[in-house]
């Protein structure tokens, strides 16, 4: 099973305001805030934590059936530029990570090796989320002019 999300970051920087009151507390663990703050790029490190966390809900909620969305129970580890962990309860999931000037986008999975498995579509539309239904993906995210298949 996998999951994505994508954050469109033109969209991101106009509608959410991630230095607000309490933004940082209600989404992320106090590891992950000093890891942002301390950032050479805060802004780019919030929407990537987010859209970990996103991935991995994606399948955690699948494979559960629990649809509450509890970010700061999603705890991101071992991250690098490119790839990190995500925990919740005892399971872990890994995840690989893409970030561009006009988006950011996470995909995730229960196995290491099976990131490379995943095959990615990334589709930029004018704001009419084209069909994609007969493509079958095994997971989609959309945000702003964005929208993300994986297979």
């Amino acid at each position: 099973m996998s999951g994505n999300d994508l954050v469109d970051l033109r969209c991101a920087a106009l509608e959410s305001n991630w230095q607000r009151k309490g933004f940082l507390d209600k989404l992320f663990s106090e590891a992950e805030k000093a890891h942002i703050l301390s950032s050479a790029d805060p802004f780019i490190q919030v929407w990537t934590y987010w859209t970990m966390k996103e991935a991995v809900y994606k399948i955690y909620s699948r494979a559960t059936g629990i649809r509450t969305f509890a970010p700061a129970k999603l705890l991101c580890r071992d991250l690098d530029r490119y790839s990190g962990t995500v925990s919740i309860d005892s399971e872990l999931f890994h995840t690989r990570t893409s970030i561009t000037p006009n988006y950011i986008h996470t995909i995730a999975t229960k196995g290491f090796s099976s990131l490379t498995d995943i095959r990615i579509e990334i589709i930029e539309h004018n704001g009419d989320v084209p069909e994609y239904a007969s493509k079958k993906p095994a997971c989609l995210s959309h945000h702003g002019a964005y929208l993300a298949l994986i297979y």
